[in-house]
């Protein structure tokens, strides 16, 4: 038998140009073990050979959205940060606030995080944070895919970067291959030449990746020529980090001769552009980005900054942001915002072969989208309202790696009303802000 019908569903295709979106109507979707087996139009399958039959009868089946960096144990914070200046951020709140984590706080914080982010169709996240090993445990609980990295302070010393290697080799693979696991120097602002150095020297010794933030906004970008003669992409270029696989944060203070410089790397620009308002940066270029063929991906960011993990956020601000930017609504059309969210996501994500695409031989990481509510009626366009309409709870069913991990809006991997027990006891101790021991300062 085989594992997984989902029945009489639409299905969404993206064109792997990025020029076309459509849909298919009255198909079904076929998973064995891990992978989706077929697409085929409704009737040609026999129900009784699967052990689980998913009526998606009106209802839409797509891949499930990838989160391409985040910071997802801070939903612990969420509310703690608002209406102020980037460095005021940094420097009164966050720091401060993370003074108080502990390895408990970042499981169950990303649990609750993981947990928001399955009730929304989001399936695979790049994580930047600490005490990843407890990160690690809630992403094999939840069912969920990740590519895990430890956020790492040049202040910390290189020794830092052997305990963070330590967490790669132990997780690598792990969770039946649903975890890969990465290095993450923070930025070339809190971390030295010699730390950036070290850093890449061990990913390439380890045969691992790096995340990490660089250009956030185009202030670091001007500290940066001021204080080193070189942007801070070409301080990364020059320590050797883009020599092996990358995900750059943000990147919204790139110049031309960086945009020119990342097309011949192998990297993906994570793009959260709910940050980018809220904290009144910069809007990345997005379209220079792909016109020199570097792929971005859609991202949340962390909730201290964002509030919320909702990825169909980040999708409409992606396109709206891009069509203001340039000043014309016809930049940024659907089929290229979808294509974003999909197949160019699993790119940056590192598994362009695998995710992105509801296919045969693809990973079985596919979500089921109720189009019926009021706010998607009349239902001219599929594809429109995927990108203007969707909210979190028209996501029915997530299924990860061919397991189902939430159907018809109920968790089947993670107890939340623990999960919400468990955060809620710690948040008065979490609320604390102590300046004289926070982690960092910034001043890029």
């Amino acid at each position: 038998m085989s594992d997984i019908l989902l029945q009489n569903a639409m299905v969404l295709n993206i064109d792997p140009d990025g020029q076309r979106a459509s849909v298919l109507r009255e198909h079904d979707v076929l998973i064995g073990g891990q992978r989706i087996e077929a697409v085929l139009p409704t009737g040609q399958t026999d129900s009784s050979h699967f052990r689980t039959v998913i009526d998606a009868t009106d209802k839409l089946v797509m891949p499930g959205m990838i989160n391409t960096h985040a910071h997802v144990p801070m939903v612990i914070f969420r509310g703690l940060a608002e209406d102020v200046t980037i460095d005021k951020w940094f420097n009164d709140f966050i720091w401060p606030l993370e003074s108080n984590l502990q390895a408990e706080d970042v499981y169950w914080g990303m649990q609750l995080g993981l947990a928001e982010m399955i009730e929304s169709g989001v399936t695979s996240v790049a994580d930047h944070y600490f005490y990843m090993d407890e990160a690690a445990q809630a992403v094999e609980k939840a069912g969920t895919r990740g590519l895990l990295a430890w956020a790492i302070f040049g202040s910390q010393g290189t020794g830092m970067i052997d305990r963070t290697a330590e967490f790669v080799r132990k997780w690598q693979s792990s969770a039946e291959g649903r975890i890969r696991t990465w290095l993450a120097p923070h930025a070339p602002y809190t971390c030295d030449d010699d730390f950036l150095r070290a850093s890449a020297e061990m990913a390439r010794k380890l045969g691992v990746g790096i995340h990490i933030h660089v250009s956030e906004e185009m202030g670091q970008t001007t500290a940066s020529l001021a204080k080193r003669g070189k942007t801070p992409i070409e301080v990364i270029r020059d320590a050797g980090i883009l020599d092996v696989p990358t995900i750059l944060a943000h990147v919204c203070g790139a110049l031309p001769q960086d945009i020119e410089l990342l097309a011949k790397v192998p990297t993906g620009i994570a793009h959260a552009p709910k940050t980018y308002l809220k904290l009144a940066m910069d809007i990345a270029p997005v379209l220079a980005f792909r016109a020199a063929g570097i792929p971005v991906g859609l991202a949340t960011d962390g909730a201290v900054s964002n509030n919320t993990m909702n990825l169909w956020e980040s999708l409409r601000l992606l396109a709206m942001m891009q069509k203001d930017r340039a000043k014309t609504p016809e930049v940024m059309p659907i089929p290229q915002a979808l294509h974003i969210a999909t197949r160019e996501s699993a790119r940056v994500f590192g598994l362009a072969d695998d995710l992105g695409a509801v296919e045969p031989g693809y990973l079985a990481d596919v979500i089921v989208v109720d189009l019926n509510g009021v706010h998607h009626q009349p239902l001219h366009s599929v594809t429109a309202s995927l990108v203007y309409n969707v909210q979190p709870s028209d996501v029915q069913t997530v299924i990860v790696n061919g397991k189902v991990v939430m159907r018809d809006r109920v968790l089947l991997t993670l107890d939340k009303a623990e999960i919400i027990a468990q955060v809620r006891a710690s948040m008065a101790r979490l609320a604390q802000r102590q300046t004289d021991k926070r982690i960092q300062s910034y001043n890029p």
